[in-house]
């Protein structure tokens, strides 16, 4: 018999999980369930689900802005959370549905803060006007939630920079946690050869989107030297402008060297961990990062991390102990130039790269357990039912 429920609200769910929010949500969730006397309903974006309950867009908004979709979805996941505790949502798609379960059922409604809008302009490039929308739905949920949740100091501090109103009190940090057992060193060569992967190489993992930095880091790899090899798993742009603009550099420098290797699809996790363990460094050119889960996930691994130093990233990357960082002041030809010199540099030293990667295990082993996590995400819940 369990004596708090909560029901979280997340736009992603397996199977349809594409970026740190929802591998959050996923492991969160699956920690959560861990501890007594603690049940957890997940409503989710995307349709029918076995282990949750999906909801599609409503049939009369097939046709609508996806900030419309998303409200819409808002308001039917809303009327069914009456029998919760306590709602927990995350990123702006699933805010509003928090929002008015809190409103309508008089329950306190938590926020994982993954991102801010205020800090994506870009984003009006995949939303159109729905960014203006999605922007509103954003703030208003954020100043009526009984708690925020930043995933790092960073983002604490910028839900309130761009939510001036917001009490700092009701803004705790509890960074993201990563599993150190599914992402773990995972030696299997055979894995690159199935992919025709041969050499050293470089990883970047991510989508294709203007935040994740990938078309600073392709157009830094023209001065890398050709000797080195880079792998791209990367998919899902998130609007057509900036997959044209990585297609587009991904061909010119494959016509230029044999070594550049892009997998568009979502490769399968042994096959990932594998990628991982088998790369010299793991890249995380973003420039824009609440946290970066994926850097934690390439220092299970025990891959080196060549990180921006922007956001959260730094309170993950032990900059010279369990790989680098890398300046970015918003001059995208500067942050290329630091990037290339850097990676030359770093990919001329496996010996200092393998002892950043054996750091950075025990760093994600000691500092970025879920078990802590969800215990601290628990007692805030405590806290605010209280």
């Amino acid at each position: 018999m369990s004596d708090l429920k909560i029901g979280i609200v997340t736009k992603e769910w397996p199977p349809a999980i594409y970026g740190g929010a929802g591998v959050h949500v996923l492991q969160l969730t699956q920690a959560l369930r861990n501890i007594e006397a603690i049940s957890v309903d997940v409503h989710c974006f995307g349709g029918a689900r076995d282990d949750a309950f999906g909801y599609s867009v409503p049939s009369h908004f097939a046709d609508a802005n996806p900030a419309l979709q998303a409200l819409a979805t808002d308001i039917e996941i809303a009327s069914q959370l009456g029998t919760v505790d306590i709602v927990h949502s995350h990123t702006w798609y699933a805010n509003m549905a928090g929002h008015i379960a809190a409103l309508q059922y008089q329950i306190p409604h938590v926020i994982s803060a993954h991102s801010l809008e205020p800090l994506r302009p870009w984003k009006a490039e995949q939303l159109a006007g729905g960014y203006a929308i999605s922007s509103w739905a954003e703030k208003t949920a954020y100043e009526a939630a009984a708690a925020i949740i930043a995933v790092s100091d960073a983002m604490r501090a910028d839900v309130l920079a761009a939510y001036s109103s917001i009490d700092p009190s009701k803004v705790l940090t509890i960074r993201n946690g990563v599993d150190t057992k599914k992402f773990a060193p995972n030696r299997d060569p055979s894995v690159a050869a199935q992919y025709g992967i041969t050499g050293s190489y470089a990883i970047f993992v991510g989508r294709i989107t203007r935040q994740k930095g990938l078309a600073h880091l392709l157009r830094a790899w023209k001065s890398v030297p050709a000797e080195h090899g880079l792998v791209l798993a990367a998919g899902s742009p998130d609007e057509e402008g900036i997959g044209t603009e990585v297609a587009d550099l991904i061909s010119e420098l494959q016509r230029l060297r044999t070594n550049i290797w892009w997998i568009k699809d979502m490769v399968p996790h042994t096959e990932l961990t594998a990628l991982l363990t088998g790369a010299e460094l793991f890249i995380c050119p973003s420039i824009y990062e609440p946290l970066g889960i994926v850097n934690l996930e390439a220092m299970g691994c025990e891959t080196a991390v060549l990180g921006s130093r922007v956001g959260g990233i730094p309170e993950v990357v032990a900059d010279k102990e369990t790989g680098e960082l890398v300046d970015y002041n918003g001059d995208g030809q500067l942050f290329e130039q630091a990037l290339t010199e850097s990676i030359a540099r770093l990919m001329s030293q496996p010996d200092l790269l393998k002892k950043y990667g054996a750091a950075g295990r025990v760093r994600a082993m000691t500092c970025f357990g879920w078990d802590a996590v969800a215990a601290a995400t628990v007692d805030l819940y405590r806290r605010v039912i209280a």
